[in-house]
């Protein structure tokens, strides 16, 4: 909604996840390019997209956002910046501000922390960096702000905030975790993978509940002057 994704907009999703962005946008009547990294991914979202018979409207590529040629009305992105790298984070938003066709919208929507708590925790390394998110930082919004001002023509226009929810959705996901665990335990998923998974879950949950991590759906339209 918030990147004005209707009719005819051609729609740039950078991160596919399982595809369930592009099916939206697509039945929107949108020409969607999502592109991703995982071949997985990129496995599993065409054979949604087909099964929603809206494949004459979308393109699940494997492709790096840097290689990625054309012009879009609408890019969207959810919760990929996390994993870029801050040493890629001007590259990030550089692609985006080259593909973003004037008057459109870029909307990214980020984990989120406290400039100062990013500024002394981005060179540490715990637990969630040795186990779930290898080479992942979470930024803040002042950095955000500070990079895409730099480097970019992109500005930030809205905020939208949501980090309590977040809290809830955590608590439910671990909670349908530990309740269907016999369902997936099995070769590879043994106790030690149902105890980091419970604890991550948790961990997040109590992140987010306390303000220590928020989670936002940032716009940006471009700076024409």
């Amino acid at each position: 909604d918030e990147a004005g994704v209707a009719p005819g907009s051609r729609v740039l999703e950078i991160g596919t996840g399982w595809g369930e962005l592009a099916i939206r946008a697509a039945a929107r009547g949108a020409e969607v390019v999502s592109i991703t990294l995982s071949a997985e991914q990129q496995q599993l979202a065409r054979e949604r997209v087909s099964a929603a018979g809206l494949s004459d409207r979308v393109d699940i590529r494997l492709q790096d956002y840097r290689d990625v040629a054309g012009e879009f009305d609408a890019i969207v992105s959810i919760e990929m910046i996390e994993a870029v790298g801050e040493e890629f984070w001007p590259d990030y938003f550089r692609a985006i501000d080259r593909l973003l066709a004037p008057g459109g919208r870029a909307v990214i929507q980020a984990i989120l922390m406290d400039h100062q708590r990013l500024l002394a925790t981005r060179h540490s390394h715990g637990w969630i960096q040795e186990y779930i998110f290898p080479g992942g930082l979470i930024p803040s919004l002042r950095a955000i702000d500070l990079v895409t001002g730099t480097h970019t023509h992109l500005r930030r226009r809205a905020t939208f905030s949501f980090g309590p929810h977040y809290a809830e959705t955590l608590r439910r996901w671990r909670e349908r975790f530990l309740a269907t665990y016999d369902a997936i335990a099995g070769p590879g998923f043994d106790d030690q993978f149902k105890r980091r998974w419970e604890f991550y879950l948790a961990y997040c949950e109590a992140g987010f509940a306390a303000g220590y991590l928020d989670v936002a759906q940032l716009t940006f339209g471009k700076d024409q002057s």
